[in-house]
């Protein structure tokens, strides 16, 4: 059974790392279920899932780097660079005050559904706009403050934050703001995953099951390349109103086991 946990916990991080309803409130809530996981548990799933966009936009990337001599590459790096540093400065600076995230549902649960109420209407005023794939300095700013604001306040959903503050900013193009923020998030997790997984290894405080480890680290992969390739084909004639609904469904069902008692 706890072979089988880590092949859960894997799908659960696979499908919800990327799509626009937040991982945390979802494993969260299969903790509760399943049993708690360490934070080192929690950092190398995740890594699975960003492995798996770093395969997918590998042809992009290669482009982007070999191609740095033209002019339209370049000004497109600086911009995926800059949001980088904006959100690793102001991360650390979170991380030095000592924030805690919440270990608690509820407030999870009450950013799941206002986050979903959020992007139903962000689309709506983004839909006004005309259609734009172009990614400004204002748009690559925004998209790096908005990182770290979805790292403050779990539920809210880095995907969701990033590619909906790029809309309303102007690259109003869904699949463009989608794949700014998925490209700006690839170095991110990374440098997260790879800060948290040094901590956790420094205190040499905490004992990990290695196999169930490789198990949920390789099904995030698989599940999360899955679903973000669904992702990528879905938004180019759809609107993201079905994620905005689940979560405000989703988040309405955490509140209302919560208030019974049933989760903490």
């Amino acid at each position: 059974m706890s072979y089988f946990n880590d092949v859960l916990f894997g799908i659960i991080e696979g499908i919800t790392e990327f799509l626009p309803i937040s991982s945390t409130g979802h494993l969260l809530l299969a903790e509760h279920w399943l049993a708690p996981r360490s934070d080192m548990y929690v950092v190398v799933i995740q890594a699975g899932a960003i492995l798996a966009v770093t395969l997918i936009y590998w042809r992009r990337l290669v482009g982007l780097t070999l191609g740095w001599r033209d002019a339209e590459n370049r000004d497109y790096l600086a911009k995926l660079m800059t949001a980088f540093l904006v959100t690793a400065v102001l991360g650390l600076i979170v991380d030095k005050a000592g924030f805690q995230l919440p270990e608690t549902i509820t407030p999870i649960a009450w950013a799941l559904v206002i986050g979903g109420i959020w992007m139903m209407v962000a689309e709506y005023f983004a839909d006004k706009l005309p259609d734009s794939a172009r990614i400004t300095w204002r748009v690559a700013l925004a998209v790096g403050v908005a990182q770290v604001v979805a790292g403050v306040f779990p539920g809210t959903s880095r995907s969701a934050t990033t590619i909906f503050v790029a809309m309303l900013l102007g690259t109003s193009n869904r699949a463009a703001a989608t794949e700014f923020a998925f490209l700006v998030g690839i170095p991110t997790m990374y440098a997260a995953s790879g800060y948290k997984l040094l901590q956790n290894l420094s205190d040499g405080s905490q004992s990990e099951d290695w196999t169930g480890l490789a198990i949920a680290f390789v099904v995030s992969t698989v599940t999360a390349f899955a679903s973000v390739k669904w992702l990528l084909s879905y938004i180019q004639t759809n609107r993201f109103t079905v994620f905005a609904i689940y979560r405000i469904v989703f988040g309405a069902l955490l509140l209302a086991l919560a208030w019974g008692g049933i989760i903490a």
